[in-house]
């Protein structure tokens, strides 16, 4: 037994739960999946969050090279959306560096990375830190290794993925390198969940970047799962300028192969919409599918996110 496995396992043993119920799972990244998260948390009993390995900015981007590991930002933000709001672990594990040689890096990532280089990757690592914060749910990445994501733009090719979330244009094409298949325990989550829940989040950067990967999209497929598309409240500079939620679901189906989804849920009500971007507009008739529409905006955000309880709501009733 490693010196790792002997402090942290017995720790681990007291606070194993058994869970069961309802198997919510939840694909992304950002800011767009930890609010999903927080949702499900209203109803779901099994959450799993399939989370994208593709960030190459901040924090994360400074940390990959020479780790070996996938960027651990997008997952830390989604194991802090799943662990108690008030917990010390959570404000601590929050906590961004403002000096020095660690400025601008998040302490979350610095000790997910500790603890995947102590346990051999960044799966385990999440494992083993979920369970130490008390989350309600697994976050699993959806490759064991760093993937780069690779774009082309009106004929262009652009790789990574600040990059594409800065350009401007048509994305013609979308897939990461190198192509992997997804880890094994993204595919069993999805193969057993009773609700897959796709967004909100950047389009092409965080929901597509794990569709894109190759094993997933054939899961959620082939999957009974009820497939639930969370649409964004506003556009996004540089990714869907001008696109309405017809056209955002039409961009998943024909740039990663996804099935139609079964819903798409909508934000209907008043809404401060940023100048230079504009509202997401739901029309049940061009979508062509089972539309739920509601008050989603959290009207005490400066920047329009969703609600997690009104958004908890609306997926409780679609499970």
């Amino acid at each position: 037994m490693s010196e790792f496995e002997t402090i942290v396992d017995p720790l681990l043993e007291e606070l194993e739960l058994d869970i069961g119920g309802l198997r919510v799972v939840a694909l992304g990244g950002g800011h767009g999946l930890a609010q999903a998260l927080m949702a499900i948390q209203e109803y779901g009993e099994t959450i799993t969050a399939v989370v994208s390995v593709a960030d190459d900015g901040g924090s994360s981007g400074r940390l990959v090279p020479g780790l070996g590991i996938p960027p651990p930002g997008d997952t830390r933000r989604a194991l802090l959306a799943l662990s108690p709001g008030g917990s010390l672990w959570r404000r601590v594990m929050e906590h961004r560096f403002e000096h020095g040689d660690v400025a601008g890096h998040s302490l979350g990532n610095l000790v997910l990375a500790a603890f995947a280089e102590m346990s051999g990757g960044l799966e385990e690592a999440l494992n083993t830190m979920g369970r130490l914060m008390g989350a309600r749910g697994a976050v699993v990445p959806v490759a064991s290794e760093p993937l780069v994501l690779e774009a082309v733009i009106d004929g262009k090719a652009v790789s990574g993925q600040a990059a594409i979330s800065r350009s401007r244009g048509s994305i013609e094409d979308l897939r990461v390198t190198p192509a992997v298949t997804a880890t094994r325990a993204a595919l069993a989550a999805i193969g057993s969940a009773e609700q897959i829940v796709i967004g909100p989040g950047s389009l092409y950067t965080s929901l597509a970047a794990v569709l894109v990967v190759p094993g997933v999209v054939e899961a959620v497929n082939a999957s009974a799962a009820g497939l639930v598309y969370v649409c964004n409240l506003i556009t996004q500079d540089g990714e869907t300028l001008g696109m309405d939620a017809a056209a955002h679901v039409a961009a998943l189906v024909e740039r990663t192969g996804l099935r139609r989804p079964d819903v798409v849920v909508g934000h209907h009500g008043p809404l401060e919409v940023p100048a230079g971007l504009q509202r997401v507009e739901v029309d049940e008739t061009a979508l062509g599918c089972r539309v739920e529409s509601a008050e989603l905006a959290d009207p005490g955000a400066a920047w329009p996110q969703h609600d997690p309880a009104r958004l908890g709501a609306v997926l409780r009733r679609l499970a």
